[in-house]
Parts: structure tokens; sequence; C-alpha cells
């Protein structure tokens, strides 16, 4: 083989693919998966998610159990938040941090009675394993558990559908989480996703995932949903997206996820990359992560520039789209951070054409999560 030629990368396929396909699912890559962009369109199904329960699936994220005498703790040196003193059952986010203090990944981290059950991005999870297999004491052992699915049921009907199948599921709430069974079949639920509203996460067996996902679409509230919903509901939702709006370059602190930083942890200084990102928290980051509504009805997309008034790239616009249910195209961005200030009017070039866009509040559709006491 020369040196230009590469070797072909195999896709894989999600436990569900067949489904997908039946059900008219449009197929693409996506973290070195074939999954389904849409199926009736992305319009239609953002919209149901929002008024009714949307099922995703999202099997291709990265489902880890980590066993050992001091799990907690260990993870601590590569984590910055309060895992020791996660409760059993509840649920945190967090971020895997390089030694420069930039994100390797964003994550989901929860205690469970057999271990420290974490949920990593898809596009990243062997990287992630890599890193933590090599920055992790021997004693503490990396369970994959390529052999759950992973299921997302979101929407303002989620709960009373699951309910239905789960009974007992509604005590749950937000970064809350309890294992359940349905049919026989064992699941570890969470009261928790990724588009901003109500919902769950549902780890089921691979082999049971299509009952699962056939059970819940036989409910009249729930309709099978695609990537693209999931993008344009986490944008409106101000929920960032790794390999997008975070990176190994980006900081916490840049990307205004400083509540990731748990009080304990900042006070400790002992994660990795502590040194830079309290120096930031401190004085403030050089750019920022912020909000953008875009005048007009034509969306800027990732890799459009913000400019400053001498037409010179300041920042980067790293998602946009139109949203649905704001009714406007909206973006993130890192813009310097005497531009972050909500209200500030910046332009964006995009295909040799500007844009006018305000920095707004994130995120631009209220969160509707269920806390404790709501339910």
């Amino acid at each position: 083989m020369s040196d230009t030629e590469d070797p072909e990368i195999e896709i894989q396929t999600l436990p569900l693919d067949a489904w997908h396909r039946a059900r008219d699912g449009r197929m693409v890559e996506f973290a070195g998966y074939h999954m389904p962009v849409q199926y009736e369109g992305i319009m239609a199904e953002h919209l149901w998610t929002r008024e009714s329960a949307g099922l995703f699936d999202v099997s291709h994220m990265g489902q880890l159990l980590f066993t050992g005498e001091g799990a907690d703790a260990a993870l601590e040196a590569l984590l910055p938040g309060d895992i020791k003193g996660l409760g059993t059952a509840r649920m945190r986010y967090s971020l895997l941090l390089a030694e420069n203090g930039g994100i390797l990944d964003d994550l989901m981290v929860t205690r469970r009675e057999d271990g420290i059950y974490m949920v990593v991005n898809g596009a990243t999870k062997y990287d992630d394993i890599s890193y933590l297999l090599d920055h992790l004491p021997e004693d503490i052992t990396i369970n994959i558990m390529d052999d759950q699915a992973l299921l997302a049921l979101q929407g303002p009907k989620a709960v009373d559908v699951l309910s239905r199948l789960v009974p007992g599921v509604g005590a749950l709430v937000f970064m809350t989480a309890g294992a359940f069974e349905w049919n026989g079949t064992p699941l570890w639920i969470s009261r928790s996703g990724y588009t901003g509203e109500d919902g769950f996460e549902i780890s089921v067996p691979a082999e049971a995932a299509e009952a699962l996902a056939d059970a819940l679409t036989a409910e009249a509230e729930v309709k099978p949903i695609g990537l693209g919903a999931r993008d344009s509901l986490r944008l409106e939702a101000g929920l960032p997206l790794y390999g997008h709006d975070l990176d190994p370059e980006t900081t916490p602190v840049m990307a205004d996820l400083g509540f990731a930083l748990s009080k304990r942890r900042r006070e400790e200084g002992n994660f990795m990359g502590a040194g830079r990102i309290l120096l930031e928290r401190e004085q403030g980051p050089v750019v920022k992560r912020v909000g953008l509504v875009v005048e007009g009805r034509q969306p800027v997309r990732e890799g459009a520039a913000v400019v400053d008034a001498d037409g010179s790239d300041v920042g980067k616009v790293t998602s946009g789209g139109f949203a649905p249910s704001f009714g406007a195209p909206i973006a993130m961005a890192y813009v310097p951070a005497a531009m972050a200030a909500i209200g500030t009017v910046i332009q964006i070039t995009q295909r040799g054409k500007v844009h006018q866009a305000t920095v707004t509040a994130m995120p631009l559709i209220p969160h509707r999560y269920v806390r404790r006491g709501e339910n």
C-alpha cells in the first residue's frame, strides 16, 4: 500500500440498524457508525419531541463501568467533578481533561451499587478508554459494556409513556438513576438527556433493544427521531457538542462550563490542568463560548468566521442552524471575552456574505427538567 492510500475504515452498525432502515430512516455515517439522520424530516421530528416524546438511538456512545477499590478517587485525578461525594444512583456531568486543561471529552458519571458508570461520546470513546487505561491505577478495572444498547426517550410525554411500560420510573428526578425491569429484561434508567426536555436514557441489553424500541414506538405519543433533530434540539438548549463546540484546545472556562468544576475540587486543585483552569477562572478566559441569534432567515454554519470592525477574524462559529422552536437561525461561537456580553452585536462572514448576530443568553428554549419536589 502506498503512503497516499488509506485503509478502508469499516463503519459499524448499531443493534437497531435494521430497525431504523425498516422505518425509512435515512442513514449516514456518524462517529464511525451508520446512524439515522432523519425519518419524516428534521423539522417535524424536532417539534414532535418538544410537544410529545421522541425515541433516539444513542447506542454509539460508550458505556463504561469502573470497578475496584478507590475508583471514584482515581477518576478525580482526571475529572474536575466531585466523584467521591456522588451518592448512589446520583449523576454528574463532567469532563475528561488533558494535562494542559483542554477538554478530551464531556461525559456523564453515575454511582451504581456495582461501580462507577460512565457514558462517553461515541466519536471519542476508544481514545477515552486508551487515555483512562494509561492514567488510572492498574487495580481499577474498566468494563466496556459493548453488549448494551442505549436509547433516549425525550419530551414532555416521555414520563407518561415509560411509566406504562416500567412502573415506578416516574419517581426518578433529573440526574438520578436506578435499576428497573421490563418483561424480565434488566434496564438501567436515568432521568436525563441532551435535548433540554424532560426524558430518560435507557441502557438495555443489545439483544432486547429492538423489542423495547417496538414497545415504546407502539405508544401513540412516541416517534423515532434522528440525529438531525437531536442536533437542533441540543443547540436550542444551549448544550455543546464534543468535536464541534468542545475540543482539546478548549478549557472548561472558555467553554462556559464552570459549573462542572466542583467546589471541593477547585479548592484542592488536584485534577488534570488545574493550574491553567483555575487561573483562567480567576482572571477570565481570552475567548468564551456564547449563544447567538442571527438576523434574517439564513443560518450560519460551523466554521463561519466572527470578524471585528476591520474585518479581521477574531472568533469562529462552532455550531449553527435554524431553530424550529425558536423560529430563527441560532448559533454557538467562540468570541473574544470583550465581545461576550449579552446584547453585543457581532459580524459573521460566511461564503463572502456578512451576517449580523446578537449575543444572547443560553438556553434559547428553557430547560424542562423535572427536579426534586416537582414530580
